[in-house]
């Protein structure tokens, strides 16, 4: 069983200021939370959905960051997009609560 890899904010953040970045971010909680805040640039894929939608809505060879309600959450999520075949997948420590903390930017209502 391979090891979770885990983001931390800060590293994301400076991946983001270097412009153009090569990765996805997925918040995978529900439409209604995604729209009354998420991550600037974030994808909204639920939980529930991301099993089937994950293979045409995402790019195998990009990174993908993925977070939700919690930390159990975004484990999850990665274990199913890993399950879909997809290799580089890392859950972002603490999610939108660390993002916001660190002046992360963020969308929403």
């Amino acid at each position: 069983m391979s090891s979770s890899l885990v983001a931390d904010v800060q590293d994301l953040m400076s991946l983001l200021e270097w412009g153009q970045p090569a990765f996805t971010i997925v918040d995978v909680r529900d439409r209604y939370t995604y729209n009354h805040g998420h991550i600037t640039g974030a994808i909204s894929i639920p939980l529930d959905d991301l099993e089937s939608r994950a293979k045409s809505a995402l790019h195998k060879e990009r990174q993908i960051y993925v977070y939700g309600e919690h930390e159990a959450h975004a484990a999850h999520a990665a274990q199913i997009l890993r399950g879909a075949g997809f290799t580089d997948v890392s859950e972002i420590k603490g999610g939108l609560t660390a993002w916001k903390t660190i002046g992360g930017a963020t969308e929403g209502v």
